[in-house]
């Protein structure tokens, strides 16, 4: 049987179309203004339908590539943002587009993965940025397992030294922890020169 690289959400690709909330855009969008200029190459790892937060970041001016694993989430984003670049790939496999971006985000994909991908995706995105880029990520800032409400699968966060340590390993230094109105994590992190 073959892996399914999309982590079950391909499975339920229409049940969480129908489900995502806003919560977490106007914190994304705030962090993009306030470090970005516009017009800024964001790549948004786990990009599932681009809604709502590569449709806002999108209006609001950025260039956003989009990479997520499951094709019914690439095949809405596409559908919504035909001029956004969007591949249809792992984030764990993905070349990253074979470029470099001036930021990059991965909001609620990095804690369903396992701790050795985990660190390989956080690699694989400092890779993908230009030194000094920004990325954005979110997990819980305390160490934690649970199952994710509509995939019924383990998520795991390694926790703020854990990911501060892992950051470290990848190229990448934690600047700050953010937190958005349904309390949230994110760990805004910067890649640092070579």
């Amino acid at each position: 049987m073959m892996q399914d690289r999309s982590e079950g959400w391909e499975m339920i690709a229409p049940q969480f179309m129908a489900a995502r909330s806003a919560i977490g855009t106007e914190l994304v969008l705030r962090w993009a203004r306030d470090h970005l200029p516009p017009q800024t190459t964001i790549l948004d790892v786990g990009c599932g339908n681009g809604l709502p937060i590569a449709g806002a970041l999108i209006k609001a001016g950025f260039a956003v590539f989009g990479i997520d694993a499951s094709p019914t989430l690439v095949t809405a984003f596409r559908e919504r943002f035909p001029d956004a670049p969007c591949l249809l790939e792992a984030a764990q496999d993905s070349p990253m587009f074979d470029r470099q971006f001036d930021a990059a985000m991965s909001i609620g994909l990095i804690f369903l993965l396992s701790p050795d991908d985990q660190l390989q995706v956080l690699t694989r995105v400092a890779q993908a940025l230009h030194p000094g880029g920004r990325f954005l990520f979110s997990a819980p800032r305390h160490a934690c397992t649970w199952h994710d409400n509509l995939t019924g699968r383990q998520c795991q966060s390694l926790g703020l030294e854990a990911y501060r340590q892992h950051l470290a390993s990848a190229g990448l230094q934690l600047v700050s922890c953010l937190q958005d109105e349904g309390e949230n994590d994110y760990f805004d992190c910067i890649r640092i020169s070579d």
